[in-house]
């Protein structure tokens, strides 16, 4: 095959191609990300690096059809989200999507169980009540399904937003600083269930951090500057990450 063809099974989970955003316009106009092209390969673990203000979570939001694109191209697998309908998008981000906020986004009133199984009733899925404690369990929350999130420590809260992905078993899953709020152990056992569920379940991690010690647990780490690709790491380490964000920091 020659070099750069792309066969169907090889197109990547996530694919951005010279994607813009912008916001105001004339004077007040801000680019916040500038032709970007960026990939994500199925089954691999990816951490978006860079300063405050560089993109990275505007990035995020475009990619996982949360946010529109001014320009350019942004595919998940087959479907193309920039001009796509809201129906469209509606879809492909219950189908398709799971995305873990930092701020957790469980909704207050329901239990932990029916905040995990939200996504299957929207849906209109059936709920496997053994499959729904199950994931429960793997993720430390067993006995804790009929608890409303205000009863739950940060770290627990975290854990039912991630069990909440899991069960809706995404294709990409997309977390924004999820372990911004945690203490570092707490933080690890965080990042060690997504990491299963990238080494486990084959599934797509991409992950916004500002940390070198989780971007490590990464396959692969992309920096964002100034709304731009910057660079790239393709075997992560504590050192050779904190090295590239002191280039960009100087």
């Amino acid at each position: 095959m020659p070099e750069g063809t792309t066969t169907l099974t090889e197109r990547p989970a996530v694919e951005m191609v010279g994607v813009r955003k912008s916001y105001g316009t004339g004077s007040t106009e801000v680019e916040a990300l500038r032709e970007v092209t960026v990939s994500f390969e199925r089954g691999r673990f990816t951490a978006v690096m860079g300063p405050s203000g560089a993109g990275k979570t505007t990035l995020l939001q475009i990619a996982a059809g949360l946010e529109p694109a001014s320009g350019g191209s942004v595919r998940i697998g087959e479907v193309e989200l920039v001009g796509a309908s809201t129906r469209r998008l509606d879809r492909v981000r219950r189908q398709q999507v799971g995305f873990v906020f930092q701020s957790y986004n469980l909704l207050p009133m329901l239990t932990v169980f029916e905040n995990v199984v939200l996504p299957l009733r929207l849906r209109r899925q059936k709920v496997r009540r053994t499959e729904a404690h199950q994931v429960l369990e793997s993720v430390g929350l067993a006995g804790l399904a009929s608890r409303l999130p205000s009863q739950l420590s940060g770290g627990q809260q975290q854990r039912a937003a991630i069990a909440r992905s899991l069960l809706a078993a995404p294709e990409v899953i997309f977390a924004d600083e999820p372990t911004g709020a945690l203490d570092q152990a707490t933080g690890r056992q965080v990042l060690a269930l997504l990491r299963q569920a990238v080494d486990r379940d084959g599934r797509t991690l991409v992950m916004v951090t500002h940390d070198p010690r989780v971007a490590a647990w990464a396959d692969r780490v992309v920096f964002i500057v100034d709304g731009r690709l910057h660079s790239e790491i393709t075997s992560p380490t504590v050192e050779n990450v904190t090295t590239e964000l002191s280039r960009w920091e100087a």
